[in-house]
């Protein structure tokens, strides 16, 4: 029996919460240091789990299986393909950087941070608690990109509602402009809205995965695959496209997508920087992911049936978010719909139906999750320092600190895909897919691009240049462990801006099978190629 490896990179961190919630309370630092190290033996293990895949091999490698609970046909089933082993990549290596980047976030309320203001009233934050649920969220983020058994997926693509809800609602942000009691207001309303709107569509999903197992008689992903292609799968037409819907909406919630995408802003602004980073880098692929495993996989001709519908939410949501993160006074707000706008052009980029497109899609789930991550992070050691969310209380800051300057105009053009940036090249794709099939709904998304340069070289300039405001004349540059945490994700951005190769070779073969579930092949040029000899 081979090493159950991808069960292990699941159980590591959930195990790891355990032992971090176990810590005594007056041993805080000891528990930082022990998610800190669960969170880098994961990534150790997702980097095991990407060098034994084999892109040229089988659609789904490591593969588990056993029987669970028999009677109902549900089996502990697990399987990676190239979409799966570069998001479990993404979730293992961001969740260190989350940690690092959180490190003082669970602190006491009165005791003095580097870098920060001294926080009143005298409130005890559990910070065992606080890693032990960013630890839990993880575990249950790698399994979901794991399992091929349907109803094994659904009971963590719910569970990790549980740790977030607590980590949105009981770790709020401290830099909160209203007093206390408001700001205690502000983050149960997030935190509730945010678990109410998921809970509405786990539970259309739930009806359509029993209506699923009806139609099917089992909840494997593989076999039903098969099953439909070999055409021995009795699914009508109407019953195929009510399930897709049920399935759909729960993954347009988590995605989010409009008009499902409110509950996005009052979490992300409510939640601290690193909380705001697992819920849009993290936690927010699922949903994407999952339409392209579940959706596509499951419910072939009702995806196509859906496309243009999917396509004008897609294209709402890009120049939607745009313009409302142009808008935006708060600095974690405009992020949160900046992000609503890269999540259509990644559902853009999915339903357009082309190689090009899924693959751009996949690599912008990846490289939207490096840019958000450095750009919010970043963003939260702004915040510390002056103790506002609001734009207009800066100015001038990279005249005292010019290495958070530097690191956040960074951040920033990776937003906006500046080329020579890694999300450059997915937006490329994304477009490009799009193009070749819906030119009309190509040229529209790049609307989105435009507005994504306005509203990001507008927050620089009114935070970054300027007069220099004297409530930030004494702000401390980056310190030591905040460089280290930003460098990486840089560094990365550079990298796979430059040559995205190791990525696209992962996820092009499972694109691929993704095209042939959905029987669909690449539009030809509308302007046939002639031959070097015709042309003469």
């Amino acid at each position: 029996m081979s090493f159950p490896l991808l069960t292990a990179t699941a159980a590591l961190p959930a195990v790891g919460a355990i032992l971090t919630a176990a810590v005594p309370a007056a041993r805080r630092t000891a528990a930082k240091w022990l998610a800190l190290l669960v969170s880098v033996a994961t990534l150790a293990l997702a980097a095991i789990v990407a060098v034994r895949f084999d892109p040229g091999g089988d659609r789904y490698q490591l593969t588990e299986s056993h029987s669970w609970i028999k009677d109902f046909g549900v089996r502990y089933e697990l399987g990676v393909d190239g979409i799966g082993v570069a998001l479990i990549a993404l979730t293992a290596l961001l969740i260190p950087f989350v940690i690092a980047a959180g490190w003082h976030d669970a602190d006491p309320l009165d005791e003095p941070t580097s870098g920060s203001a001294t926080w009143h009233p005298s409130r005890w934050r559990p910070t065992q608690g606080f890693f032990a649920l960013i630890l839990l969220v993880e575990a249950m983020v790698i399994i979901s990109f794991e399992a091929t058994d349907v109803f094994l997926f659904y009971i963590f693509f719910e569970a990790m509602l549980i740790p977030m809800y607590f980590l949105i609602g009981g770790f709020g942000d401290r830099a909160h402009s209203g007093s206390d009691e408001n700001a205690a207001a502000q983050r149960s309303y997030a935190a509730v809205k945010f678990l109410l709107y998921n809970l509405v569509g786990g539970l259309i999903m739930l009806a359509a995965v029993v209506g699923l197992y009806v139609v099917a008689g089992n909840f494997s992903l593989q076999e039903i695959v098969e099953a439909r292609a070999a055409g021995t799968l009795d699914m009508s037409q109407g019953t195929e496209r009510l399930l897709f819907l049920g399935f759909f909406f729960a993954f347009a919630v988590k995605a989010p997508l409009w008009p499902l995408h409110t509950w996005l802003p009052n979490a992300m602004g409510e939640a601290t920087a690193p909380v705001a980073v697992l819920i849009t880098a993290v936690v927010d692929k699922v949903g994407t992911f999952a339409m392209l495993r579940f959706c596509l996989g499951l419910f072939p001709e009702a995806s196509k049936w859906a496309t243009p519908v999917i396509l004008v939410l897609a294209l709402i949501s890009i120049v939607y978010g745009a313009l409302l993160a142009v808008g935006q006074r708060d600095i974690k707000r405009l992020v949160a719909y900046a992000s609503i706008s890269h999540f259509g052009f990644i559902i853009l980029g999915i339903f357009a139906m082309t190689s090009q497109g899924q693959s751009g899609a996949t690599l912008y789930m990846v490289n939207h999750g490096l840019s958000t991550a450095a750009l919010m992070l970043v963003a939260g050691f702004l915040i510390s320092r002056r103790g506002s969310r609001l734009i207009a209380d800066y100015g001038g800051v990279q005249k005292v600190a010019p290495v958070l300057a530097g690191t956040f105009l960074i951040g920033g053009l990776a937003t906006l895909s500046l080329p020579g940036l890694a999300p450059f090249v997915s937006e490329f794709l994304v477009l490009v897919g799009t193009f070749a099939r819906y030119p009309v709904v190509g040229i529209i998304a790049t609307f989105g691009i435009v507005l994504a340069a306005l509203y990001t070289l507008v927050l620089y300039q009114r935070t970054m240049t300027g007069p220099l405001k004297e409530e930030v004349r004494t702000m401390p540059d980056l310190h030591l462990r905040e460089v280290l945490v930003v460098a990486p994700l840089i560094a990365l951005l550079i990298g796979l801006g430059v040559y995205p190769k190791p990525l696209t070779e992962i996820v092009n073969p499972a694109v691929k099978h993704t095209m042939s579930d959905v029987n669909q092949k690449d539009p030809k040029p509308a302007v046939p190629v002639k031959s070097v000899e015709a042309a003469k």
